[in-house]
């Protein structure tokens, strides 16, 4: 009996963190900070950290959760409802950008960050690039290849990404030990 209830404890738990975690990338879609030389939200900064606090399966989940709420329609997403809803938006331009996300939390989290600073660094540079890939490949098939691709989905944000990644190595180690909660 007791083997029952601390199993439902902890899937009760889990629950509750993929859905914070939903609900904390939701958060971050809709704030937006100015910077140059666009506004930034902090999206791919709680990517990497629901990887990196939650491990790769949790996280995983919490990032599909919020994916799932976009595509039904609620406006969880960072242009939405301004831009439009569910579907369609989810199969926008920024469509690439999103399914990278779960390839993002799932390095975050499968990596190990106890590591010095410049690993640390390169496992989360390596984590956030992924994202762009997926993002850029989309967007190239979606606009175009004769376009400027990596001019339009990419330099844009390299300097955000720069200082999300910062932070994120600097707290690394500290944010590496909540998974001992979990």
């Amino acid at each position: 009996m007791e083997i029952v209830k601390t199993q439902n404890l902890k899937i009760l738990k889990y629950i509750l963190l993929i859905f914070l975690g939903s609900i904390l990338l939701t958060v971050s879609s809709k704030i937006k900070i100015p910077f140059y030389p666009v506004p930034m939200t902090m999206q791919t900064f709680v990517v990497l950290f629901l990887g990196m606090s939650f491990g790769y399966k949790i996280g995983l989940a919490a990032v599909s959760l919020y994916l799932f709420e976009g595509i039904i329609g609620l406006p969880v997403f960072s242009n939405s409802p301004e831009k439009g809803i569910g579907l369609i938006y989810f199969t926008g331009p920024t469509m690439g950008y999103l399914i990278g996300f779960l390839f993002a939390t799932f390095l975050a989290g499968y990596f190990n960050f106890k590591e010095n600073i410049l690993i640390n660094f390169i496992k989360l540079l390596f984590s956030v690039s992924i994202i762009y890939i997926f993002g850029i490949i989309w967007l190239g098939n979606l606009i175009g290849w004769d376009k400027p691709i990596f001019q339009l989905g990419v330099t844009p944000f390299l300097l955000a990404e720069l200082f999300k990644i910062s932070i994120l190595t600097l707290l690394a180690k500290n944010i590496f030990k909540l998974r001992r909660f979990i």
